[in-house]
């Protein structure tokens, strides 16, 4: 037997017994949840996964109830982002903000978080660009090097300084 949602908060407004009922929003709710809790997602990859199969009040809802929940969470995707490329890449700032913009995140708390821990992302980028030096000596010339890392997005402080430590 279906119930159905009535006089339910849910995203700030109340729903009519005509939107849905609590099984379709609790299967929708499965099919979201399952999909987050494979590899955790952005806001908007969850939206365009599921714009084409799901209402979008549902959707929406599903979202906002997911939020709530702290399974869908903005901010704590761009931290462990950030931390899994400090662990296992040798990546600029300027690259890893990047691959945050594609995953649809805004632009505001992205720059955020950037500029909150922006010495400590300087030091990975100086690092990085010195690992890069180390490796790419052997067989570039200084200026191909250079040229490079700044395709690559390092700023020129940071390729500075590592080329003063290196020497």
């Amino acid at each position: 037997m279906k119930e159905s949602v009535d006089n339910v908060r849910v995203n700030k407004r109340s729903l009519t017994l005509q939107d849905y009922n609590i099984e379709e929003f609790d299967n929708a709710k499965t099919k979201v949840l399952k999909y987050i809790l494979f590899k955790k997602r952005t806001e908007k990859e969850v939206r365009q996964k599921f714009s084409s199969s799901l209402d979008e009040n549902l959707l929406d809802d599903v979202i906002e109830n997911l939020k709530e929940n702290g399974y869908l969470d903005d901010q704590n995707y761009i931290e462990r982002a950030v931390k899994e490329f400090l662990a296992i890449k040798t990546m600029s700032i300027k690259e890893m903000k990047n691959k945050l913009y594609t995953k649809g995140l805004e632009s505001d708390m992205i720059e955020t978080y950037f500029s909150y821990h922006e010495e400590e992302l300087k030091e990975y980028e100086i690092a990085c660009a010195k690992k890069i030096i180390a490796k790419k000596q052997p067989q570039m010339e200084q200026e191909e090097i250079e040229a490079f890392l700044y395709k690559k997005g390092y700023s020129k402080e940071s390729v500075r300084m590592a080329e003063e430590d290196m020497n």
